[in-house]
C-alpha cells in the first residue's frame, strides 16, 4: 500500500513539473498576452469616454457662446426681424465651429419681457437647445435606449436704455 501511495505521488510530482515547470508556472511569452489582453479592456473604454466627452464638451462650449452672441445681435438690431436673422446666422456658426450641424430656427428660442421686444431697457431671454448623439451607438440600440445627451445654455440680454424705441 505504501509503495502504491509513493509511487502516486512520483507520478504527480512529475505531472506537475511537466505542466508548472520546476519553479511554479510556466510563462514562456504569456506576459505579452496578458499585457494586450489587459490594455484592450482598459483603453478600449477609456478612448471611448474620451470620444463622448469631447463631443459634449464641444456642443456646451458652441452653446454658450451661441446663447451669448445672439444675445447681442438681438439687442442691437434695428428690428427684431433683423436681430432673429443674425441671430440664427450666428447659433449655426457657433455650432460650425465646433463641428456640429444645426439649424439656428430650431436651436434659438428668443423671448421678450416687455410687449415690444426691443423696448429700451427690456429684457429679452435667450435658449440655445441642441442634443449630442453617443458615438459609435448603433440605430438598432437607439429605437430602445436613449442615445442622446441634450444640452440647454441659456443668456439674458438687457435692451440698451437710451436707443430708440422700435416702432
Amino acid at each position: 500500500m505504501r509503495a502504491t501511495a509513493t509511487a502516486g505521488r512520483r507520478l504527480l510530482a512529475r505531472a506537475f513539473v511537466r505542466a508548472f515547470g520546476r519553479d511554479g508556472w510556466k510563462d514562456s511569452g504569456s506576459a505579452v498576452v496578458e499585457f494586450v489582453g489587459a490594455s484592450l479592456l482598459l483603453l478600449v473604454p477609456l478612448v471611448y469616454l474620451i470620444l463622448t466627452l469631447a463631443q459634449l464638451q464641444a456642443a456646451v462650449f458652441a452653446s454658450e457662446s451661441a446663447a451669448r452672441e445672439a444675445g447681442r445681435l438681438v439687442v442691437r438690431a434695428e428690428t427684431l426681424d433683423e436681430g432673429l436673422g443674425r441671430a440664427q446666422a450666428a447659433v449655426e456658426l457657433a455650432f460650425a465651429d465646433q463641428g456640429i450641424a444645426v439649424s439656428g430656427a430650431d436651436t434659438l428660442t428668443v423671448t421678450c419681457d416687455e410687449q415690444r421686444c426691443l423696448t429700451p431697457g427690456g429684457l429679452v431671454r435667450l435658449e440655445v437647445r441642441a442634443t449630442v448623439v453617443l458615438p459609435g451607438v448603433p440605430s438598432f440600440v437607439r429605437n430602445h435606449v436613449p442615445a442622446e445627451i441634450p444640452v440647454v445654455a441659456e443668456h439674458v440680454a438687457v435692451v440698451n436704455e437710451f436707443r430708440e424705441s422700435e416702432v
